[in-house]
């Protein structure tokens, strides 16, 4: 939790490819057999959050600023790497990215100044969440 963390922190600082793909199934883990509640870790709703914030920029930066490198989406493929290898938990993470990506997508075909302005207000509240779990979660 403290790497990603850590990746996630400097990533807010930085910002097309498109949205996530679903990984392909994979054989049923351990975890399957144990209802998804139980398995789920207190700081679910703000990795959700994380999730889709970084969608969004993902969509925001690109259509603001250019081509870029595929920062975010390497930050969010970091983050399901460090925290769902698989199964539903890495699933609905992919899901709050697409979500994320895909109500810019919709909404926006240029840069406007409400579109600069959500980047900075998601930019603020990414740092707010991560420094957030940091404190509350991070060894």
């Amino acid at each position: 939790m403290t790497r990603l963390l850590a990746i996630i922190a400097v990533a807010a600082l930085a910002a097309a490819s498109p949205p996530l793909a679903a990984q392909p199934a994979r054989a049923p883990s351990p975890e399957a057999a144990v209802p998804t509640a139980a398995l789920q870790a207190p700081y679910e709703p703000q990795l959700l959050r994380l999730s889709e914030i970084i969608g969004a920029l993902h969509y925001l930066r690109t259509l603001c600023q250019g081509p870029e490198d595929g920062a975010w989406r390497r930050e969010m493929q970091s983050l399901l790497d460090a925290e769902a290898a698989g199964g539903e938990r890495r699933e609905r993470l992919v899901q709050a990215f697409n979500r994320g990506y895909g109500g810019f997508e919709q909404t926006h075909r240029t840069c406007t100044p409400a579109a600069r302005v959500a980047t900075r207000r998601y930019v603020t509240e990414a740092r707010r969440i991560v420094a957030d779990l940091t404190s509350r979660y991070g060894n």
